[in-house]
């Protein structure tokens, strides 16, 4: 049955909220967990569930999100399968960029029909979590849906954030409301008896191809504020209930927090033998540790690390820290490449730090995006309630400091 579905995975949003993260890449591009890029998640879901045939909508800064794809997933031709990129495209019947979920599929729905499957799953690019999918199709086969959301249980606190749904006891949803306010919760409660009262929509979603054609054809760009309240009227909608782990990560708070998470062994497992999260094959050398103390750190491969001490921190791809250093709470992508003595000596003439970390260093509740330059002597401390800015090689989002993609920190600075 798994051949005859499409995975169909959305890869095209600004991602505003991960600033400045996204400024330079798509939000499915983020890196996460020290080697990986959040599109992994869900194109690694569909291979271990048995989806060969995966296609990801791609619009905004999407260079870098292609180049991945195009490096990790290559099938051969002795597979039936492919995963093959949607990008948003102008046409004699559209001339817009995608306006919303809904609107994105719409615009490609030509090649989600020459794909001749029987179903589509649409999924987020930027959610952590792993699932069967397989589980998840054929609930929605035999309880003859048209359509059916993955459901999570969330409570009273989580709710007003999410897309919250009312689910009878057969599993159809009757009631469905995006983030709703205090007014109408009282009356979107599923399970009263249980600490998660509240049953709230994952943003995936199974369609009969069929049925996906026709309510598109209707209007409204998003699916979660108007086609699935819409079909909520004509069609037999289910929820089917997914209570492992899964994570959100749309805001630069949430995104720190996962990976803290991931490093301290908390929550998703990264080391599950029989579903490993794939991604782009690297060829690189063994980490070095010069006298280095670390405690809760997730610690990724190529990097050179002297006598730092590091804890409850993700330490990515390639990563450069010197003697001396501190860091604690704190997510370092690394780079995508080391430097060498050519490079190095011209880094002296330009009078900038080389990429990574320099030499007695204090680093606190920060992310260091990929090939960020953080001179010697710098102190990025934790500060209470500390208020969004942006500076030339710096910017604070959600109380944290976020150095961009090859932001320079001056030796001596004090952030």
């Amino acid at each position: 049955m798994m051949n005859d579905v499409l995975g169909l995975i959305m890869g095209g949003g600004r991602g505003t909220r991960l600033y400045p993260l996204t400024k330079k890449r798509s939000k499915p591009a983020v890196p996460v967990a020290g080697k990986y890029r959040l599109i992994d998640i869900p194109v690694s879901n569909c291979l271990h569930s048995g989806i060969d045939k995966i296609a990801i909508l791609t619009q905004f800064n999407s260079v870098s999100l292609h180049r991945h794809i195009f490096r990790t997933y290559r099938r051969d031709m002795f597979t039936d399968g492919w995963v093959q990129i949607l990008a948003a495209e102008q046409t004699p019947g559209s001339t817009g960029w995608y306006q919303g979920t809904a609107d994105a599929v719409r615009q490609q729905l030509v090649e989600i029909k020459n794909s001749d499957t029987k179903y589509v799953i649409i999924l987020a690019g930027d959610h952590l979590y792993r699932m069967n999918y397989k589980k998840f199709v054929e609930y929605h086969v035999e309880s003859k849906a048209d359509i059916t959301l993955a459901v999570q249980p969330v409570s009273a606190q989580e709710a007003p954030a999410l897309g919250i749904l009312k689910r009878n006891s057969d599993g159809e949803i009757t009631r469905f409301s995006e983030k709703p306010g205090p007014e109408l919760l009282d009356d979107l409660i599923s399970t009263p008896d249980s600490d998660k009262p509240f049953m709230a929509s994952m943003g995936i979603y199974v369609f009969s191809t069929e049925v996906l054609s026709k309510l598109l054809s209707a209007s409204g760009d998003d699916f979660g504020s108007d086609i699935i309240p819409k079909a909520l009227s004509g069609h037999k909608v289910m929820g089917h209930v997914f209570d492992g782990y899964w994570a959100d990560i749309g805001t630069i708070r949430r995104f720190y927090e996962v990976n803290l998470e991931l490093a301290g062994g908390q929550s998703f497992d990264l080391n599950a033998v029989n579903q490993p999260v794939y991604t782009n094959a690297r060829f690189l050398p063994p980490t070095e540790l010069q006298g280095a103390k670390l405690s809760k750190v997730l610690l990724a491969k190529g990097c050179r690390i002297g006598g730092a001490d590091i804890s409850n921190s993700v330490v990515g791809l390639r990563s450069v820290i010197g003697s001396k250093v501190v860091m604690r709470d704190t997510i370092m992508m690394g780079s995508d490449f080391h430097e060498t003595d050519e490079q190095r000596a011209e880094n002296i003439c330009l009078s900038r730090p080389d990429i990574g970390i320099g030499d007695g260093s204090v680093i606190e509740s920060a992310i260091l995006d990929k090939k960020a330059r953080i001179g010697r002597n710098v102190h990025i401390r934790s500060l209470p309630d500390r208020p969004d800015s942006e500076n030339d090689n710096w910017v604070v989002r959600d109380g944290l400091v976020v150095v961009p993609k090859s932001g320079v920190i001056p030796d001596n600075t004090v952030i």
